[in-house]
């Protein structure tokens, strides 16, 4: 090598160095959410949903794109400012269906068809109500819809401005609902929906939810998921149904445990076996372990008989199951520790084997004519389409590349230490930017939500602000997470604020011990049960400088008949009026708020029903009682989750205030 080609090389490293920058708040509006990918029946093409953000507009908007299995198209299908979701290809791959609300926002989705060949989408239903999901017949001729009930009372409203909306009367167990609001007597049911005339005629109906539609290969049968009984609000148990695609045919009842079977919260729909003969579906766990007990991977003939359980000895999640064109295996993502990976079961024996190494995390795929994609992840590296052949990944969608090139990343690795009872915990660490060994920083433990989830080998925007801002952060999966199997997840079953506080502690502990975390600018944060977890953690120990606690609850017999949880209360904690030293327990962080004595920052939406408000608001006024530093920020017509744009970028910035005022002046 000459000197002025090494020269040349060492000049363009540094430069790309230098041109490198921290990642700022606003760099969020600029990361693209890629999601949804849905290869061709041909394998030759892969659509996916690319959500984008206009900070100026304070505006999401999801779109298709479409790129080629070789790698050499990668363009967009639709356009707008609207969202379109759920893009499935029909069965001879010419022509491409989604929902959308571009029609008329006011009505809800719809479903449109994209004819491949060329033109314009054209919308195919004009329903009262929302159109949720699909399924494509075999002939391509037919769809079957999942429509949601219209409700009659908003259509009066709009016509009648001038006068008062009606009185809510409620009369269901399970009344109310996130983004959803109030329940009335409104239900999903299925539709079939001839393309040609555009018609449609009702399939299923009653005091039920239908959901989950999958039409069989040979065209004669529609699986669905549905609970039934006197009451379907007060149970979990969902199971598989079949009907044929006829106005006033018999639906049939196929699974009959009283675990949860294709509970649609794990949205993995019921798959066909290719010869239409046997139908695979996730099995739920004991009904009174609710969450925390790992699903399975079951089948039972549409014949009927007894279901078989091919994963009962695997004791982790499973997601997506689709069969291979030869009927004798069955596709779905596993759910490992800190990875989820694609994984190929078995059909007869049951035996797993993992296709994908557990590096990063697999959070979607779909296979075709001998292809398969990956949405993949890794703490590097947002989530894109990547191809999977011959053992290698290689990226197809490449949205966030040239973002990525500019920014500067922290390093994250994973990591392992014991909590107080001898049991190993895992999470991860990720270093301040530009961390120099020997020298203390201050630290935030950051955790996951849930409790029932985990925090996977993925992209963390919060976790690389954060370190950028010069902050280690850690993250543990602690009891009650996924991942590990079922008696983990059970180890805070019914002592919420127990075992989980103790390895955050744990890992916090690790930090210290390491020479990274200075123990004296210690600070916790989460949303949700990661903000549960926050005020367990304050409450428990003082070391903590500085706590920022989103959508959490404290005080849990406020939660009774205020949030959507009364099942999980009653199968968990038993009522309040029954077992209240359960109750009492854990609610400690609100009963024994003098305890407390980190200043905390309370954030919550207002519109709120999965974690109210006042929940927010009862902890920032006991801390306000007390002196203790305190904030609370409302963030107006926001659900659970923040959608607004201008608020999630407000709430970055106030975190980096808040950690900034109490642990590095």
């Amino acid at each position: 090598m000459t000197r002025a080609l090494l020269f040349a090389i060492l000049s363009l490293l540094c430069c790309t160095a230098a041109d490198a920058r921290p990642l700022e708040p606003k760099d969020f509006a600029a990361l693209k959410d890629v999601g949804s990918p849905r290869l061709s029946p041909d394998g030759k093409w892969v659509v996916y949903t690319l959500r984008t953000t206009d900070l100026e507009k304070d505006k999401h908007a999801t779109n298709l794109w479409l790129a080629s299995w070789d790698g050499g198209v990668n363009r967009a299908l639709t356009y707008g400012e609207h969202t379109q979701s759920h893009p499935r290809w029909s069965r001879d791959g010419r022509e491409l269906a989604f929902l959308s609300s571009r029609g008329d926002e006011d009505k809800g989705d719809q479903l449109w068809v994209l004819d491949m060949a060329g033109g314009e989408a054209r919308q195919v239903t004009t329903l009262k109500g929302d159109v949720e999901d699909f399924d494509w017949a075999p002939d391509g001729k037919r769809l079957v819809l999942a429509v949601h009930d219209a409700d009659p009372d908003e259509d009066t409203a709009k016509d009648k401005d001038d006068k008062a909306p009606p009185p809510l009367v409620i009369d269901r167990y399970y009344f109310k609902e996130d983004m959803t609001g109030y329940l009335k007597e409104l239900y999903t049911h299925l539709y079939i929906l001839d393309l040609a005339s555009g018609k449609t005629e009702q399939l299923t109906q009653g005091r039920h939810d239908e959901l989950l539609p999958a039409w069989s290969p040979d065209g004669k049968t529609i699986a669905y998921v549905t609970k039934r009984g006197e009451d379907p609000d007060r149970s979990e148990n969902w199971d598989v149904y079949a009907i044929a695609p006829e106005t006033g045919a018999s639906e049939r009842q196929l699974t009959h445990s009283p675990e949860a079977d294709g509970n649609p919260e794990w949205e993995s729909a019921p798959a066909w076996s290719p010869d239409s003969r046997l139908i695979a579906y996730l099995h739920g766990g004991p009904v009174k372990q609710i969450e925390y007990a790992a699903d399975s991977l079951a089948v039972v003939p549409l014949a009927g008989g007894e279901p078989k359980v091919l994963t009962a000895k695997l004791d982790r999640n499973l997601y997506d199951p689709a069969w291979t064109p030869d009927g004798r295996a069955i596709l779905v993502r596993v759910e490992e520790d800190r990875h989820p990976v694609l994984a190929r079961v078995d059909a007869v024996s049951g035996a797993l084997t993992e296709l994908t190494p557990r590096e990063g995390t697999v959070a979607d795929f779909d296979a075709a004519a001998g292809h398969t994609v990956l949405l993949w992840s890794s703490p590097t590296a947002p989530y894109e389409v990547h191809a999977w052949e011959r053992g290698q990944r290689r990226e197809l969608s490449k949205q966030n590349d040239a973002l990525m090139k500019g920014i500067d990343l922290a390093k994250v690795e994973e990591t392992s230490y014991t909590s107080k009872d001898g049991t190993e915990v895992h999470g991860f660490l990720t270093y301040p930017l530009g961390f120099v060994a020997g020298t203390r920083y201050p630290a935030i433990s950051f955790n996951h939500g849930g409790p029932q989830s985990q925090s996977d080998a993925e992209f963390s925007f919060t976790w690389q602000l954060l370190a950028a801002q010069g902050y280690a952060v850690t993250a543990v999966n602690y009891r009650g997470s996924t991942g590990r199997g079922t008696e983990y997840g059970l180890g805070i079953y019914a002592s919420w604020g127990g075992k989980d506080v103790q390895d955050v502690l744990a890992s916090t502990d690790d930090a210290v011990r390491r020479g990274i975390a200075d123990p004296e600018r210690l600070g916790i944060g989460g949303w949700s049960y990661g903000g549960m977890l926050t005020n367990y953690v304050i409450a428990s120990d003082t070391r903590y400088k500085a706590a920022a606690s989103g959508a959490s609850i404290s005080n849990i017999f406020a939660g009774f008949g205020t949030d959507e949880y009364v099942r999980d209360y009653e199968n968990e904690l038993g009522t309040p009026w029954d077992h209240p030293e359960v109750w009492t327990r854990v609610s400690y962080p609100y009963l024994h708020a003098d305890r407390i004595v980190t200043p905390t920052l309370f954030m919550g939406g207002s519109k709120d029903f999965n974690v109210p408000l006042l929940n927010q608001e009862q902890m920032y006024e006991a801390l306000q009682s007390l002196k203790v530093p305190t904030l609370l920020v409302i963030y107006p017509n926001q659900y659970h989750g923040l959608t607004r744009p201008s608020y999630m970028l407000d709430r970055y910035n106030r975190w980096l205030a808040w950690y900034a005022k109490w642990l590095k002046s």
